[in-house]
């Protein structure tokens, strides 16, 4: 099973250690994209602060994030899975899960990227601050760009098994699964269930959403060999305690139903 992941805001930084082999990382077919991604965030970051931080939506408060992006390639790096903070990975907390969990996370998951365009958890990255919906000076729209360098890096990653896409829409919009490969993806929408004069009423969960997924995906790698089809990750789900229900009117996805966020 592949699990495609989003970044988040929030990342840790390292204070010493290595910097950032690109041609290290998983998936080398989107070295050269990553390279020319990197080499102009550096070039806008290096100069006009202002402008920098127009580009990439910063607060005069995020100044700071300016400078970090200017000194990526000699920024101490460290495994993806400690970089990305944040709601879904504090609920996720990689670094806690049994041995067994841990094996199948660095099997399946892989986490987008507007710098990487998508990176395992064992892939070494500094922190960074460079969102999906930056449009850069030269390269353009990050969604645009990397389109075509993940569908060609993804075609043999989503070749086979259920696909569990658990991004956020303007990652989601980095890649998006051929005919084939939609009829085995899997997306998750996260529903809140509350009664109101005994009345039950849904709402979408927005912020929160990102929790429930995190501890759903915990509860995946935990429980054993993740399932091989969608229909066995549905039942998975249902077995662990989970109120899924599939929406005939959108095949592929699947409601999780909560009453706590």
């Amino acid at each position: 099973m592949l699990v495609l992941l989003p970044p988040s805001e929030g990342k840790a930084e390292k204070r010493s250690g290595a910097p950032l082999d690109a041609a290290s990382l998983s998936l080398p077919g989107l070295t050269r994209a990553r390279e020319r991604v990197l080499d102009e965030l550096i070039a806008l970051c290096s100069g006009d602060q202002d402008k920098a931080r127009e580009v990439l939506g910063l607060s005069e408060g995020q100044r700071g994030e300016v400078a970090r992006n200017a000194a990526l390639r000699n920024a101490p790096a460290r495994p993806a899975g400690e970089v990305y903070t944040g709601v879904l990975y504090d609920a996720l907390a990689l670094g806690t899960l049994s041995a067994p969990a841990r094996r199948r996370a660095r099997g399946s998951l892989l986490i987008f990227s507007a710098l990487w365009g998508a990176v395992r958890i064992t892939d070494r990255v500094p922190a960074y601050r460079c969102s999906a919906g930056v449009r850069l000076p030269g390269t353009g729209p990050l969604t645009s760009f990397w389109r075509a360098p993940l569908a060609e890096a993804l075609a043999d990653e989503a070749a086979e098994g259920p696909v569990l896409d658990l991004r956020s829409t303007p990652y989601a919009a980095m890649w998006r699964p051929d005919a084939e490969t939609a009829r085995r993806t899997v997306t998750v929408r996260v529903l809140q269930s509350r009664t109101v004069n005994g009345v039950e009423r849904r709402s979408v969960v927005s912020h929160f959403n990102k929790a429930t997924k995190g501890r759903l995906l915990r509860a995946l790698l935990e429980a054993g060999p993740l399932p091989r089809t969608p229909a066995k990750l549905n039942a998975a789900l249902r077995d662990l305690g989970w109120a899924v229900e599939e929406d005939p009117a959108h095949p592929g996805r699947l409601d999780v139903v909560v009453t706590e966020v």
